[in-house]
């Protein structure tokens, strides 16, 4: 196997040419990317789930079945000693079904007018759970293979991918924004399900290089993100 500050100044009513025009701070080009995708997926998700809501099936439902299709993947994932291809990608299928159950459970608790705290609560957890169970299984592989270096790479990303779920839910707990970051839970799916695509190429170890430093840097940005907006608040 191949796997190696102050209070702003007021707006100026006639700003002068080549400077802003407006009050709306300046979005990056990952940012709106970013923004376009998510919303399209969102409104994907709740059109997809416009039958369901005349069903029985709940939104937790949907979030057991998420977590039961992820622990599942991460189980093929242990197989891919007998056919690298075939485990490697039916554990990233599966994955991408169980990540997508994810999505479709939120948009159908808010086209049901079903959302709950515990089931908000119950979402977040199980994300975790899916990941840590796709997370412990490359780890496993690696290991198998003789990879300390990318064993610990992978508990890295393990790591900061639940600091970046952490630190949003800390700031929204004091009533901040803190979703902001380039390796939210959509780009860490991505990421996940291309390491295991390319994994008979020797890829995977590198994908999770790149899980765990987006993972890091998106934690730093939060943090940064949150001190700016005390800041802010304490000179207003």
């Amino acid at each position: 196997m191949p796997l190696v500050g102050s209070n702003r100044p007021p707006v100026d009513p006639q700003p002068k040419a080549g400077k802003g025009t407006g009050t709306v701070p300046p979005v990056s080009r990952a940012a709106a990317i970013k923004h376009g995708y998510t919303t399209g997926a969102r409104g994907l998700a709740s059109r997809s789930v416009s039958r369901l809501t005349r069903t029985r099936i709940t939104p937790n439902a949907l979030t057991a079945s998420g977590v039961t299709l992820c622990a599942a993947a991460s189980a093929l994932v242990l197989f891919e000693a007998r056919n690298e291809i075939l485990f490697f990608w039916l554990a990233a299928v599966v994955f991408v079904l169980g990540s997508l159950l994810d999505i479709l459970d939120g948009a159908l608790a808010r086209a049901g007018g079903k959302t709950t705290p515990f089931g908000a609560f119950l979402d977040s957890t199980t994300d975790r759970v899916s990941e840590g169970f796709m997370l412990t299984a490359i780890a496993w592989v690696l290991a198998r293979h003789h990879h300390p270096t990318f064993v610990a790479v992978a508990m890295a990303a393990m790591a900061g991918s639940f600091l970046v779920s952490y630190t949003r839910a800390k700031a929204e707990g004091i009533g901040l924004r803190g979703d902001v970051g380039i390796g939210s839970r959509a780009e860490r799916v991505v990421v996940i399900t291309a390491g295991l695509v390319l994994a008979p190429w020797g890829v995977l170890p590198w994908s999770l290089v790149l899980l765990a430093c987006t993972a890091w840097i998106t934690v730093g940005q939060r943090v940064l993100h949150v001190r700016k907006q005390l800041m802010e608040a304490s000179h207003e």
